[in-house]
């Protein structure tokens, strides 16, 4: 007998057709009309949740699935999965830590020297032909990014793999965390706009949800001052997005460059315009490689529980 498996937004088609041939697998409909009556009549079905990081679940729909046994997410965000309740009927999260630190690193540096050296505004100016009708005199100058500081904002797995890249880049790195990581060589700052007043790039890679929601506000942005630059690559949340923008516009911070936003997939169309400004939809972790890397991380979670064996990857409780 096959194990039953509710999912709640499509998949990548590899790891689709991975789960079709171990479980049996439905697909939550999307209209709210269509999923309460799908609900109704199948909610005792299903032991095993799969969702994402940006899409999460509901502690509603935990509720509504009397004989859930586990969740298997495809991300690493658990802003948007409360493992604490689900905890308190013995269901576990799985989630995919680790295997996406490079890739979402080599993005923020990406994104950082973008920002820095004006990158895509060299390419639209190239692409509209206005290097042709004159020298690029009218481009900014850019900002070096090797021997510069720089302040990273969280210090988990990701956080430490951002700091290792900067060595090669010769850069003084410091940290705000809410207290001091062990056995790290860098400099831990105790308050997030000290750690503003003293860098020239802010990486922002700390945990989303209500406890981290706009973080990086007026005050910050104003300590990290006209000649800094924001990198998120966290959450949306984090920054207190109208903040941020009229801080751009006012330059009262030298640039930003961002993966992620407030209310994804919409971006403020304040930003659009802005030629000190990085605007990429959240790819941090897209690549062939780190998405197939998730996805089996997805499926290895599943199968260590259903073997009666720990998760590889369990989401921490509380």
């Amino acid at each position: 007998m096959r194990h039953t498996v509710l999912q709640v937004m499509p998949l990548l088609p590899w790891l689709q057709e991975q789960l079709d041939a171990t479980y049996d697998v439905a697909l939550l409909p999307s209209d709210p009309a269509e999923q309460a009556a799908f609900l109704a009549a199948r909610a005792g079905d299903f032991e095993a949740l799969i969702t994402n990081a940006a899409v999460g679940v509901g502690n509603d729909l935990v509720d509504a699935l009397p004989n859930l046994r586990v969740i298997s997410s495809f991300g690493v965000g658990l802003d948007r999965l409360d493992a604490a309740h689900a905890a308190k009927r013995g269901i576990p999260i799985g989630y995919t830590p680790d295997v996406l630190n490079d890739c979402v690193a080599d993005l923020a540096f990406g994104l950082l020297l973008d920002v820095a050296r004006g990158l895509s505004h060299g390419d639209r100016y190239v692409r509209a032909g206005r290097w042709v009708q004159q020298a690029p005199v009218g481009l900014p100058m850019g900002r070096q990014v090797s021997h510069a500081r720089l302040g990273i904002v969280g210090l988990g797995r990701i956080g430490r793999t951002i700091a290792r890249r900067a060595s090669g880049f010769e850069m003084d790195v410091r940290y705000h965390s809410r207290r001091p990581v062990a056995d790290v060589p860098w400099t831990h700052e105790p308050t997030l706009t000290g750690l503003a007043q003293w860098c020239d790039f802010l990486v922002v890679i700390t945990a989303g949800g209500e406890g981290t929601r706009h973080l990086v506000n007026d005050t910050v942005l104003d300590a990290l001052g006209p000649k800094g630059y924001l990198i998120n690559v966290s959450r949306g949340t984090v920054v207190d997005e109208a903040a941020l923008v009229r801080a751009l516009q006012e330059r009262r911070i030298a640039g930003a460059a961002l993966d992620v936003f407030e209310n994804e997939p919409r971006v403020p169309e304040a930003l659009w315009s802005l030629d000190n400004v990085v605007l990429v939809p959240h790819i941090a972790s897209a690549t062939v490689q780190t998405r197939q890397a998730m996805g089996q991380r997805v499926l290895d979670n599943l199968a260590a529980f259903f073997a009666g064996q720990p998760l590889p990857s369990a989401a921490p409780v509380g």
